[in-house]
């Protein structure tokens, strides 16, 4: 255990001279923090003028808030697609620090004094796992519950009650770390693999797609993001993250990392 937690300061100290590992953690979780208010608060600006329609919802959001007025709904509707985008955070924050941790140590050359060490390579990868999973979580959040306290005073009772259903608190809670391991994992094979950090970075990228693709569809009201959904996303990140980390450990060879990177 001491391994690993030396293991993760060494990562956090080395990463986060990474201008762009450090505006991924800090400064994208106020991104998307300040863009819902930003709508929200331009939305709360037009005030009637925006909310003058039928009763009802319209036809574009179904079933969604039936009852309610299309500004209430609107809002309510922005407030479950902005939900979404914290599902994101999750994906691309530890993306980019464990891309980095690999393939950056090895143009460093500080990869090589820490595979001459007797720490097993189980311990080094939960170590480098760990030193971006945490930072991502704890980013996701604190992003979260400031972009909840902020939309439940701009909006109504009744339209936060609809826009933030449970099942988002139990996505990003949840899900959202195993999200977490589902891109570090990727971003640490590819890391293995590639010999050169934009590389790495690059390819590990494309893990935050279906995220996207979700979000696409919801904000087109292809389909609604609802609990059972959630859950099933649960069991099969569970199952993908055990394989994939299974993997990460056999991909990753000391012996081939130090000599074909020579």
């Amino acid at each position: 255990m001491n391994k690993i937690r030396t293991i993760i300061g060494k990562e956090w100290a080395e990463v986060f001279k990474n201008k762009l590992v450090f505006f991924s953690v800090v400064f994208m979780p106020l991104l998307f923090v300040l863009l819902p208010l930003a709508t929200l608060w331009g939305m709360n600006a037009l005030g009637d003028d925006a909310g003058s329609f039928s009763s009802g919802g319209g036809d574009f959001f179904g079933d969604f808030c039936q009852g309610m007025n299309e500004f209430d709904c609107g809002q309510a509707y922005m407030l479950s697609i902005y939900a979404l985008l914290f599902m994101i955070l999750p994906l691309m924050i530890p993306v980019t620090i464990a891309a980095y941790s690999i393939v950056g140590e090895k143009t460093t050359r500080s990869l090589e004094p820490l595979l001459a060490t007797p720490i097993t390579t189980k311990e080094l990868l939960t170590g480098k796992a760990l030193a971006a999973v945490i930072p991502a979580i704890v980013a996701t959040w604190l992003a979260f519950a400031l972009f909840l306290v902020s939309s439940w005073l701009m909006v109504s009772p009744e339209v936060f009650r609809l826009g933030i259903q449970p099942y988002w608190l139990t996505a990003v809670i949840f899900v959202g770390p195993l999200l977490a391991l589902f891109a570090v994992a990727i971003a640490m094979m590819i890391s293995s693999r590639v010999t050169d950090p934009r590389t790495a970075e690059q390819l590990a990228g494309f893990v935050v797609l279906p995220i996207i693709l979700i979000l696409v569809g919801q904000s087109l009201g292809l389909f609604l993001i609802n609990g059972e959904l959630v859950l099933v996303l649960a069991a099969v990140l569970i199952i993908l993250d055990v394989i994939l980390l299974a993997l990460t450990v056999k991909i990753f060879q000391r012996e081939t990392i130090l000599t074909r990177w020579k």
